[in-house]
């Protein structure tokens, strides 16, 4: 936020280089890529390796920057088995929103992340929204790090997956890596879906450029 020109010179002093320009940039940037957990699933059995696309769509927009995301096993990448559009705002005071939607028809855009033109034809309107399941993220300092860290709220994003009736997200995000944590649990607050241990570690091997 703007300053006197004095308090900006300090403050810009003292905030990590990551976040000067724009912390909503800088967060898109690192959410967007080609991630997997090839490492975690070497070193932990129980880990599948996964792979997570991000890639921006829709960058005329300016209400938000809209992210689609499709994620496979690695070995299995035409079956996705997840697919979404995550609408990305910035709320005030370093804190965003990542506002979860399902596509109407997702068998028909699967890998749309290599062709993310191939999306242009769809609307905001046309989305199905994830009631919630939005994803409040903050920006966490810690020294000279930076990362964004976000989670659902309490047991409000409902899911029938596995006989769950809610779900929660946690996840952390850095230049680099990003931990997702999704489970789901049922009635009675039992665990019937997702990692146990811990969260998915997904290591960011190609960077997409946005075009805001």
């Amino acid at each position: 936020m703007m300053k006197f020109n004095s308090l900006l010179a300090i403050t810009a002093l003292s905030m990590p280089m990551a976040i000067q320009a724009s912390e909503m940039s800088t967060l898109a940037d690192w959410m967007t890529g080609s991630f997997n957990s090839k490492a975690q699933s070497i070193t932990n059995e129980r880990y599948y390796d996964i792979n997570l696309e991000m890639v921006q769509i829709w960058p005329e927009r300016s209400d938000a920057i809209w992210l689609y995301v499709e994620q496979a096993v690695s070995s299995n990448m035409e079956k996705p088995y997840r697919q979404r559009i995550y609408k990305l705002e910035n709320m005030a005071n370093d804190k965003f929103i990542s506002t979860v939607y399902a596509l109407p028809e997702p068998d028909k855009v699967v890998g749309a992340w290599q062709k993310p033109e191939s999306l242009q034809s769809l609307t905001p309107s046309q989305l199905v929204l994830r009631q919630g399941c939005h994803i409040h993220i903050d920006t966490k300092n810690e020294s000279d790090k930076v990362s964004f860290v976000g989670s659902t709220e309490q047991k409000l994003c409902t899911s029938k997956l596995r006989g769950a009736t809610y779900a929660t997200s946690h996840v952390d995000i850095k230049a680099d890596v990003l931990t997702s944590w999704d489970q789901g649990f049922d009635a009675k607050d039992i665990q019937v879906w997702g990692a146990q241990e811990g969260p998915y570690v997904f290591d960011k091997v190609k960077n997409y450029p946005l075009n805001n």
